[in-house]
């Protein structure tokens, strides 16, 4: 098993979004309504004959106010016959570090990782229907993440200050797209054409929470980049995976 901080999941430098970098402190005059949504992410496979019904509810979560429904495609599978279209290293990354967190020896699909602290069986909605439920009742250390369009083509992030119960809090930039039909060729799924909900290809590193309120500027130009009209901001202690702010945002309606 390969096991390594979330922090080291994205690389790649965010400043191609960041107009004017983030800023510590200060608050807007007015915000849109706070979220405080439960995050869940689905680990899914093409080529796994049990994914598409945990695809498809993740697909109805997705449909949710209260969550930020995201999907992350593995690549592990790939060797039965069909490699999966949407997945990478770096997703794949992203689950075996969470089997380091729950305790988990090895990874599967479908797997729903809950706030970054449960983790149920993909098709079992009533589990995860508990899951999160138990998980949305911890609102200990949350904290609000809002935005609002500025009106010259920059969206405005405003994540609220509040307690730091660990060190190393991570600010992630995640795009996705919302929806996605597939044709399986090969494999397990041969024949069937599938359709995947807020598709993850892009997740980076904006910066580090420090307790303190903090402003991010967005160009949202470059988020719209390779049509991905869906973005989320994930605010995640590095030490334990659990997730303490969250925003889902449609770039059509903005």
């Amino acid at each position: 098993m390969v096991t390594r901080p979330l922090i080291s999941l994205a690389a790649r430098a965010a400043a191609v979004f960041l107009v004017g970098g983030a800023v510590l402190h200060g608050a807007p005059a007015s915000w849109a309504e706070p979220k405080t949504p439960t995050v869940v992410e689905l680990f899914t496979s093409q080529g796994c004959n049990s994914c598409p019904l945990a695809d498809k509810v993740l697909g109805d979560l997705a449909q949710r106010p209260d969550i930020v429904a995201l999907s992350f495609h593995v690549i592990y599978w790939d060797y039965l016959g069909w490699k999966d279209t949407l997945a990478t290293n770096e997703t794949t990354d992203r689950q075996r570090t969470y089997a380091s967190f729950l305790g988990e020896r090895s990874v599967y699909t479908p797997q729903l990782v809950i706030g970054g602290v449960r983790h149920e069986v993909g098709p079992r909605r009533g589990r995860v229907e508990n899951a999160i439920a138990r998980v949305a009742e911890d609102d200990s250390g949350r904290v609000e993440v809002s935005e609002v369009a500025d009106g010259s083509g920059n969206l405005h992030v405003c994540i609220t200050g509040g307690d730091l119960h660990q060190r190393d809090v991570v600010v992630w930039l995640l795009r996705f797209n919302k929806s996605l039909d597939v044709k399986i060729e090969r494999g397990k799924n041969r024949g069937c054409t599938l359709t995947y909900h807020n598709v993850v290809h892009d997740f980076r590193r904006l910066g580090m929470w420090y307790g303190q309120v903090m402003d991010l500027y967005l160009e949202l130009a470059k988020l719209r980049e390779g049509a991905r009209y869906g973005t989320a901001i994930l605010v995640q202690e590095n030490a334990s995976g659990r997730i303490i702010g969250a925003l889902a945002l449609d770039l059509d309606t903005i």
